[in-house]
């Protein structure tokens, strides 16, 4: 015989007769907001046994419990897990923990239980019930279970659903599983530009913004705008140059997997002057290489206002004095314009002991004004320790550059944008390739 109300003994009242159950908010295969569609409510189980057989994952268990015939369509209350404050009569407010509702399909989903997700479903689990407001979908993407998304998607989940954040499952995917789950979203009719409904993210902006490398190639090779804004105008160029080292022992890798975040970004033509309304901010002013060894390297590297890398500059090395090697593979943008002296003598104030960005900034001028007190700006020892670079640096004091660098502005120059898809393609040498691509060689000419 199924199992109803009159079955089971603690299972309780009909959720409409919760005097505190929240209305069930999901969402239509439009991703349209949209009231559960009528049917017959699912039924509130109280029974501990029960929940402890789903948050356990004792599939023999649940398949006593749930026999043939038998429902999963079901509400759990769970407790929240951090105390919040409540108020009550006269005023009093107290630390309580809150009562929310889920599934079983939710308990599984979120807990990586595939077998349990699979018996659930063929009791009549709805797999995009959000009682609470999320799906189960939700709950396995934000938890990595590739596995059990899989599962979801198979039974007809939405992958455009919004929970009650307005967020998509493709901008919650998380942990080890993170590429597996977008890339199985995307297979199953995933948009990959879907937005946020108050932010207005894009996946590609969360990407950028967690740090996550591997997932915003992914979501570029399937056609996700770089250049798309957010509410507030914000590009995923702007939201990877915005990540903040934690402290000084990740800074290094958190410089590195901002310039490969920003280097994939301006492969795929997100605009690196863009600036959004009512903010002064442009992508090299947040990033941290802009505050680090890396950023005179960058602002070379992109076609930026002329202004920015001296900007930058001034701002000198941030928490990792160690990385004193700026990426070559950034550099794209055309041979600049004369830089001010008095930008040139804070370069040399602040940057002094990195001199590969010294060098990679000088080459990236035909026309280099250095003030006559240059000497002066840089510290005996660190004299000592890179003399034969600063002896050439300190030999262009009111001298030309050298027609051989010159000639390698005047190619830059008329590649432009075009630089890094063009050079590997031109028959030169590899010494004159590298050469072009402003490779390291310890000395000015």
């Amino acid at each position: 015989m199924p199992w109803g109300k009159n079955s089971y003994p603690h299972w309780g009242h009909h959720l409409g007769c919760l005097p505190s159950a929240p209305a069930c908010r999901v969402w239509g295969p439009h991703s349209r907001p949209a009231w559960e569609i009528p049917r017959p409510s699912p039924l509130l189980c109280q029974d501990m046994a029960l929940q402890n057989a789903l948050y356990t994952g004792d599939l023999a268990r649940l398949q006593e419990l749930f026999p043939p015939h038998s429902t999963a369509d079901l509400l759990l209350e769970s407790r929240a897990a951090e105390p919040r404050w409540s108020s009550h009569q006269r005023g009093l407010w107290s630390l309580t923990y809150k009562e929310e509702l889920t599934t079983p399909l939710h308990v599984a989903a979120s807990r990586g239980h595939t077998e349990v997700l699979r018996l659930l479903l063929r009791r009549r689990a709805r797999p995009d019930s959000a009682p609470g407001g999320r799906t189960a979908l939700h709950e396995a993407c934000a938890a990595g279970h590739t596995a059990c998304v899989h599962v979801l998607l198979v039974a007809g989940a939405d992958p455009n659903i919004a929970d009650q954040d307005g967020k998509r499952p493709l901008h919650l995917c998380r942990g080890p599983g993170t590429l597996e789950c977008a890339e199985l979203l995307l297979r199953f009719g995933a948009r990959v530009d879907g937005r946020s409904e108050e932010e207005e993210e894009t996946p590609l902006h969360v990407a950028a913004r967690l740090g996550h490398v591997e997932l915003a190639d992914l979501l570029l090779r399937r056609g996700a705008c770089p250049d798309a804004r957010d509410a507030e105008g914000w590009t995923p160029l702007l939201a990877a140059c915005d990540i903040h080292c934690q402290s000084t022992a990740d800074a290094e890798a958190t410089t590195a997997c901002c310039l490969q975040l920003c280097s994939l970004l301006l492969s795929a033509g997100a605009d690196a002057d863009w600036l959004p309304t009512g903010t002064s901010h442009r992508p090299l002013h947040l990033a941290p290489v802009g505050r680090g060894p890396c950023s005179l390297s960058w602002s070379c590297s992109c076609p930026v206002t002329p202004t920015a890398p001296g900007t930058c500059a001034l701002q000198g090395p941030s928490c990792s004095p160690g990385a004193h090697e700026p990426p070559r593979h950034l550099v794209r943008g055309s041979a600049q314009t004369t830089v001010p002296v008095r930008v040139w003598a804070g370069v040399l104030e602040r940057w002094s002991t990195c001199p590969q960005t010294i060098e990679v900034l000088m080459n990236t001028y035909s026309v280099v004004q250095l003030p006559e007190e240059a000497v002066g700006l840089v510290p005996p020892e660190t004299l000592q320790k890179h003399q034969r670079f600063y002896s050439s640096l300190f030999a262009l004091v009111r001298q030309p550059r050298s027609l051989q660098h010159l000639s390698r502005c005047a190619l830059r120059s008329h590649l432009e944008g075009s630089l890094p898809h063009a050079l590997p393609r031109l028959p030169l040498p590899p010494r004159l390739l590298r050469y072009l691509q402003l490779d390291f060689e310890g000395v000015l000419y």
